[in-house]
């Protein structure tokens, strides 16, 4: 005849392992409190204008626009690169990091010698920003 073993100890959480899951717990508590505090600490790039019109202007001329921007973030603010939809725009940007509160500009070229008509350009700001930047340009190009 077979005898089943009932004397089988039925704790399901032992102390050891509860200690385990309470220090799991905290540790991952810590973690994303540290990744929630570090996603709140950003650079925020904050446009005084992002759109300009330069009215009407001469076909074959290379024209210009000033960006002035602040940081407003808590972090320094770095511009790494920019978006354009054609080689005939160009951006020129600060190099150095941007302190939290300094201001600073970027200059837009665009190049009228292939274009006519109405003209409207975005440029958009690749950087460590949480917000998405970008500025636009725009204009007539006259016809010769």
């Amino acid at each position: 005849m077979l005898q089943s073993n009932h004397n089988i100890k039925t704790s399901e959480n032992p102390p050891q392992k509860r200690g385990i899951f309470y220090l799991r717990s905290f540790v991952i508590l810590l973690l994303l409190t540290v990744l929630n505090f570090h996603a709140q600490s950003q650079a925020k790039i904050k446009f005084t204008e992002s759109k300009k019109d330069l009215g009407k202007v001469k076909k074959g001329d290379v024209v210009t626009a000033d960006y002035e921007f602040k940081n407003e973030g808590d972090q320094p603010l770095i511009i790494t690169n920019f978006e354009v939809e054609c080689s005939c725009t160009t951006v020129d940007f600060p190099k150095q990091p941007i302190a939290p509160g300094q201001t600073s500009k970027l200059t837009v070229k665009f190049d009228t010698k292939s274009a006519y008509d109405r003209q409207d350009r975005k440029v958009v700001i690749v950087c460590n920003a949480k917000n998405s930047a970008s500025v636009r340009i725009k204009c007539f190009v006259e016809k010769p």
